[in-house]
């Protein structure tokens, strides 16, 4: 029995050594040491022996037990070690070479300009004020001097819903329900960007989604000359401090007097060119003072207050801002006109 302890340790020795990966070790392992081993199957046959030779036996069985154990963790960790060094070669990293450049994305035009404008009018005093896009005729036209029937409701063809439901053809029922919660009382100072939808057929110019800041100011002896006043700013913040604005007559059903507003070209100074088609001026917005059936429909007293709004299409500010000639740019999410805008940044 010694003699065969003996000869299993110098054979498993033998195979641990020429072992070159750790499956083939644990194998060996499973095989010498496991209750269904060699070494267990020597060592039942104790039995066998005298009282004097079975304390013997099994010391030695121990330690050809310890001695293969041994043996199996030294090569483990050899082996091991072997395995962690080859997978450092196979993934060597020069780290003379340059690094890759991270791509990161830039602010959209039209987001730019829609912050801007909204820093623009904060620093005059209004608040930013929303609404849903899905709206109720009443708030997108009733409440705004356009009753069931008015011709003006031609004007923007609309995506109705349901009668009564349809998603809002501008930011104007922002406005009528702001002056809602006033419930008479000024004053109101606001601006009301967002989504806007109207049934349109899309082309360079023209979109069935769009985007509008309308703003609104409501007090007492609010008069043109403020609208005036305020628009000029505006036009000089984004345009440059050399721009000049005219007003023409115009038509809304909820102001009245109604203007719309016109900048002086910023591509020939306004000595006239092919954008602003010869006449030295482009068009950027409409406004007028709030019509005194807006006023009264909200609770305002017609008498004690008066008011101005305005609307513009950011669209149409970002691309006489930045020279963009089709407006179908802003919504093709394509990567190669975002990316020219990066250098405004």
């Amino acid at each position: 029995m010694e003699q065969q302890l003996k000869a299993l340790q110098t054979e498993a020795l033998q195979k641990i050594e020429a072992a070159d990966n750790l499956k083939d070790l644990n194998d060996i392992r499973v095989a010498y040491l496991g209750k269904k081993g060699p070494v267990t199957e020597i060592l039942k046959g104790m039995g066998k022996l005298s009282a004097e030779e079975r304390p013997k036996m099994g010391a030695l069985g121990n330690e050809v037990r310890g001695a293969i154990a041994s043996s199996i963790e030294a090569k483990q960790t050899v082996l091991e070690q072997a395995e962690i060094q080859k997978q450092l070669e196979n993934e060597t990293i020069d780290v003379t070479l340059p690094g890759r450049s991270v791509k990161t994305g830039c602010q959209h035009p039209l987001t730019r300009v829609v912050e801007e404008i909204e820093d623009l009018f904060i620093s005059m005093g209004y608040t930013v004020a929303e609404g849903p896009e899905v709206e109720k005729d009443y708030y997108n036209f009733e409440a705004l001097n356009l009753p069931k029937g008015h011709p003006a409701r031609d004007m923007q063809d609309s995506f109705y819903i349901t009668e009564d439901i349809l998603m809002r053809t501008h930011t104007s029922p922002v406005q009528a329900r702001t002056m809602e919660k006033h419930k008479g009382q000024g004053p109101v100072k606001i601006i009301c960007p967002g989504k806007v939808y109207r049934r349109d057929n899309d082309d360079a110019t023209h979109s069935h989604q769009f985007t509008q800041i309308e703003g609104l100011v409501i007090d007492e002896n609010i008069s043109m000359g403020d609208l005036k006043g305020t628009l000029e700013v505006f036009a000089k913040k984004m345009f440059g401090e050399d721009r000049e604005i005219r007003l023409r007559p115009s038509f809304f059903p909820f102001t009245e007097p109604s203007v719309e507003v016109d900048v002086s070209c910023m591509f020939c100074g306004g000595e006239g060119c092919n954008i602003c088609k010869g006449t030295g001026w482009i068009e950027i917005l409409g406004a007028g003072m709030v019509h005194p059936n807006v006023l009264e429909m909200a609770g305002f007293d017609s008498k004690k207050y008066t008011g101005f709004a305005f609307g513009m299409g950011p669209e149409r500010i970002a691309m006489l801002k930045y020279g963009i000639d089709d407006i179908r740019h802003f919504y093709t999410n394509d990567v190669r006109f975002l990316k020219q805008f990066s250098v405004h940044q």
